[in-house]
């Protein structure tokens, strides 16, 4: 049961960067792309109708971490406390410049909202690669499973590390590449003529760098935390995860050059999918692992709630899942197809 509840919060998370993770991908792009009024409208408009439902799978992730590994939750909200707040502002203002941009008229107006949007896109994408590899390197925990890490230190790995150093950077730069390329195929998808033409150009552009950035991704992450591959080594089928990622990689540039529009984007999601299991794998069964040696790892043995709330909390689970699941359907069928150029938000 324990091992079953390690896979679901790593699945909601998976779900939430593949989905949430194209949104953040075209904010990321708008101003490179979209060089008229009307392509920044098709643009926003192409996930004016999900961006909002995509972001619920984070908080849904969040809220299942809470509920099976509250000891995991409460010591990395302490711990992360100022970069969780800075993601929530960074939230709240991509909310606000995609809401708000149509109700002005006014291009000056317009232009600020468009920044806005690139702006918090873009940290997000990088707070949460740089998260990520916080958790893959590990945080100086102590006997009472709390830490404490400032903004950043020396910028290196070791035993007290920072939240920011060369890994962590790393972690985000790579995640801001992956992201932009995942919006660019979905870009590809879904709009028309010379926008299009543009985010086909962007994703053929940022592949290469994508695929160079996760080359050196499996070392670094040695480097910052050498038994990241014990786990591997020990199951050699967990080696099927970078068989995957490379798989995605190559189906995707084929798929680019093609002009195979879906597969394009399927195989970004597929590689997305495919790093974030290689990373889960690489750190089962633990979920934060520790830098301290006075400190012992969280894993899902220390960290698990009961049995009997496991097994009530499953039947809910489920329930619950499959009320999203149906909702997306519906939401995503009724908005399928190409962005339409006529005015409103949702340009279907």
């Amino acid at each position: 049961m324990e091992t079953l509840w390690y896979w679901i919060v790593a699945v909601m998370l998976a779900v939430y960067v593949v989905l949430d993770g194209f949104d953040l991908g075209v904010g990321i792009l708008l101003p490179f792309v979209a060089r008229t009024e009307a392509e920044r409208q098709q643009s926003i408009q192409s996930i004016g109708p999900v961006w909002d439902g995509n972001e619920v799978w984070l908080l849904a992730g969040g809220g299942t971490l809470f509920f099976a590994f509250p000891q995991v939750y409460a010591s990395s909200f302490s711990g992360f406390y100022l970069p969780l707040i800075m993601v929530l502002w960074l939230l709240v203002l991509r909310g606000v410049s995609v809401e708000l941009r149509m109700h002005f008229e006014d291009a000056l107006w317009r232009n600020f909202f468009d920044g806005l949007l690139m702006f918090a896109s873009a940290l997000l994408a990088i707070f949460f690669g740089a998260a990520l590899a916080n958790v893959l390197r590990g945080v100086p925990l102590g006997p009472d499973h709390f830490f404490f890490l400032p903004l950043w230190t020396n910028w290196r790995t070791g035993v007290d590390p920072g939240i920011l150093d060369w890994y962590t950077v790393m972690g985000g730069v790579i995640a801001l590449l992956a992201l932009a390329l995942h919006g660019a195929v979905y870009l590809v998808m879904k709009a028309e003529g010379e926008l299009q033409r543009r985010a086909r150009a962007a994703a053929g552009r940022l592949w290469p760098v994508v695929t160079i950035a996760t080359l050196l991704a499996i070392p670094a992450t040695v480097v910052a935390r050498p038994d990241a591959l014990k786990n591997y080594y020990g199951h050699p089928a967990a080696f099927l995860a970078p068989v995957v990622v490379a798989v995605s990689l190559g189906m995707m540039l084929v798929a680019i050059r093609k002009g195979a529009e879906l597969q394009a984007f399927l195989c970004s999601s597929g590689y997305l999918i495919a790093m974030l299991c290689g990373a889960a794998v690489g750190l089962y069964p633990v979920l934060l692992p520790s830098t301290n040696p006075l400190g012992e790892s969280l894993t899902i043995a220390n960290s698990i709630v009961g049995p009997y709330s496991l097994r009530v909390g499953l039947i809910w689970w489920i329930f619950g899942i499959m009320l999203a699941i149906t909702y997306f359907s519906i939401v995503y069928w009724m908005f399928r197809g190409k962005v339409s150029r006529s005015a409103g938000i949702y340009g279907h």
